[in-house]
């Protein structure tokens, strides 16, 4: 089946509408959430007669079932704008980091936030990443969110990165421990002596309210994005689950850079 690139993109409109609903009323079920009226906006668009919607419904369906592949990008396309309908409200916030919690440039135009936890393994595969991701890219600020999910040390571990970045030892802090062993009390100790870092201080600072309080603020943060797991990534309108590499990241960075 031939179809104008036109026609194809109303139909891939159409069947990311469908996914949407969950349903296998096809054009109906997406019909009933947009409205007829939209719909038939979108058909005139395309050129085809709103008043021949039965006969469109039947060729969307048939399509379909003949180009089974148009289904994932449908998916892609609708996973891409639920994750910026996500991101829109919180986005201010989100990339106002902690202070100090910042690596690359803390004056950087480009933001990447990366939820990360120290106890995670894909997350210390995923630092040589984005350290190269900061060279390549001068104006690349990664604010990092803090998110002690994985194990009981992960937590301690957060609390003494938020400590280092009030003093000014963020960076060193977080590459000794993903250098280091797991987190426990003395990798912890190790790493934060590494950076630099006044231990007395740290350990009164680690206490504090606001720290447990930006804790909690990432793992709403999480809930809200719909995160599960780290490492993950928001930039721009883009949420990026896992360690997908640097290629994947750069091609994000680049589409934030030109939005």
């Amino acid at each position: 089946m031939q179809l104008s690139p036109r026609l194809r993109l109303v139909i891939l409109i159409v069947s990311t509408g469908l996914i949407a609903g969950g349903s296998l009323g096809w054009y109906r079920a997406s019909r009933a959430e947009r409205g007829s009226d939209a719909m038939g906006a979108d058909l005139a668009r395309a050129g085809i007669d709103p008043g021949k919607r039965a006969a469109f419904e039947e060729l969307v369906r048939a399509y379909i079932l003949e180009h089974p592949e148009i289904l994932p990008q449908a998916m892609d396309r609708l996973q891409a704008r639920d994750n910026a309908e996500r991101l829109k409200p919180v986005r201010q916030a989100l990339e106002t980091p902690f202070p100090g919690a910042v690596l690359g440039n803390p004056a950087g135009t480009i933001t990447m936030v990366e939820f990360t936890d120290f106890a995670c393994s894909y997350c210390r595969g995923s630092v040589a990443d984005i350290n190269a991701l900061i060279v390549a890219n001068p104006q690349l600020k990664v604010v990092v969110r803090e998110l002690p999910i994985i194990a009981p040390e992960s937590e301690p571990a957060a609390r003494m990165a938020l400590a280092a970045a009030a003093q000014g030892k963020f960076g060193a802090y977080h590459a000794a421990m993903f250098a280091g062993p797991r987190p426990d009390s003395a990798s912890i100790t190790a790493a934060a002596a590494s950076a630099g870092v006044d231990l007395t201080a740290a350990q009164a600072f680690m206490k504090r309210a606001d720290v447990g309080q930006e804790i909690e603020h990432n793992l709403a943060y999480a809930r809200q994005l719909g995160i599960s797991g780290t490492p993950a990534f928001a930039i721009g309108g883009q949420i990026i689950a896992g360690a997908v590499g640097r290629e994947k990241l750069q091609q994000a960075v680049d589409a934030a850079r030109t939005s």
